[in-house]
């Protein structure tokens, strides 16, 4: 199965703008024979730690523009991972959803959400994409071992994290390092592959993304790293077919 990770320029509230990009990256992705797209946290409608924003920048799943737009990005046979705020009545939540065929296929909430005002996510679901299966964490889920554990235990081969490291320029320099040592963490843990997609750029309170998108293999070695401070996208090929992994045996270190 071949993989990849879109490194990006983050936008904010202009969603009419990444839809674009969006369309443009997954035709790039469906002619390179690529299987499986990931792209940044919350990148549809920009990130942000603001409750009143978030809200404000917030779709629901039954939105007809939501879905217009999926079936403009997504027409091709790639399947796409993109984050984005969710609506879900009066609840607002930082999620992903997995789109192909011009489709929603499914959607995954941040089990830990940093950002104010979301609800956390309590469901860890997984797809299939030929003879893989993947499940989702996003961002700051990685620093909760069970998060990664319950997508190992229902099957997946291949853990896909919606990254959103734009902070400001003290802590950027602070959490980059460890931001992909997490990654390796997690597939070491795991025994599975961990795909990572980060923004690039600075936001208007002048916060810093490096891009700390990633590779990693299940011995947590890093075999692609995004170049940092510029866009870019990692191509890699996974074996057809997944491997059976031993992870029960791993269970009682992993969870928590």
């Amino acid at each position: 199965m071949r993989i990849a990770a879109f490194q990006r320029l983050a936008l904010f509230d202009a969603v009419e703008q990444a839809a674009e990009v969006l369309a443009c990256d997954l035709a790039w992705a469906e002619r390179q024979g690529i299987d499986l797209a990931l792209f940044p946290e919350c990148y549809l409608q920009g990130h942000s730690y603001n409750e009143a924003i978030a809200r404000r920048r917030a779709l629901s799943l039954d939105d007809p523009g939501l879905n217009a737009l999926v079936a403009r990005f997504a027409s091709g046979k790639t399947t796409a991972i993109i984050g984005f705020f969710e609506k879900r009545g009066d609840a607002l939540y930082n999620s992903a959803m997995v789109v192909k065929s011009g489709r929603i296929a499914g959607v995954y909430a941040k089990a830990h959400p940093l950002e104010s005002g979301c609800t956390p996510g309590k469901d860890f679901p997984i797809w299939q994409e030929g003879h893989w299966r993947f499940g989702i964490n996003i961002c700051a889920d990685l620093r909760y071992p069970y998060t990664a554990a319950r997508l190992a235990r229902k099957g997946a081969g291949l853990i896909c994290n919606p990254v959103n490291l734009m902070l400001p320029p003290g802590k950027a320099d602070k959490w980059h390092r460890p931001g992909i040592s997490s990654l390796q963490i997690c597939a070491r843990h795991t025994g599975c592959w961990v795909l990572a997609s980060d923004l690039v750029d600075r936001n208007e309170d002048g916060w810093v993304s490096y891009g700390s998108s990633a590779i990693v293999d299940p011995n947590g070695g890093v075999v692609a790293k995004a170049k940092p401070h510029c866009e870019d996208v990692l191509v890699f090929d996974l074996p057809d077919r997944q491997p059976i992994l031993g992870f029960d045996q791993k269970a009682a270190v992993v969870a928590t």
